[in-house]
């Protein structure tokens, strides 16, 4: 085995240009590895979170749906209750913005007082429109009106066939 004559030689190191592209190239892929990385986790963050927060609202929907429900039962029951404030044959249902007005005295013929009922259960408020229907009550707002559908008589010969 001999020298080769007129090449050059061997150089035991390979040139600078490839080590620098060599160390771009890594950490190209490091970079790339790691936002992939920071995506499935961040996406597996995202998915746990929304599981838990899914959950919390599911469950404050049933709470506030079974207090709905619950409401309305005792709205629909109230006059039978116990400690109603008005007499169950002289109430009626209204629901908004009232639950019941009752006509005290109806069922002996003549009514003597007239009551807003609205009926509240567990730590539920008036709403807006309640408390002003309670202040123009209190302040003497109230009056009866009498109205007369127009084209319909009861006497004459508007009877329908």
């Amino acid at each position: 085995m001999g020298s080769r004559r007129g090449s050059r030689p061997v150089s035991p190191s390979l040139p600078l240009a490839f080590w620098l592209a060599f160390a771009a190239l890594a950490a190209a892929i490091l970079l790339l590895v790691g936002v992939k990385l920071g995506v499935r986790l961040g996406r597996a963050r995202a998915e746990r979170d929304f599981r838990k927060r899914l959950e919390a609202e599911r469950s404050d929907a049933v709470k506030r749906s079974r207090a709905v429900l619950g409401g309305q039962f005792s709205e629909q029951l109230g006059p039978y209750l116990p400690g109603f404030p008005g007499d169950p044959t002289e109430v009626r249902f209204v629901g908004k913005p009232v639950d019941f007005i009752s006509f005290a005295g109806a069922s002996r013929g003549e009514v003597d007082e007239v009551v807003f009922i609205e009926v509240k259960t567990g730590d539920s408020r008036q709403s807006a429109v309640e408390r002003s229907l309670r202040k123009a009550i209190e302040r003497g707002s109230v009056r009866f009106v009498e109205y007369r559908a127009p084209g319909a008589s009861i006497e004459g010969g508007d009877r329908a066939r």
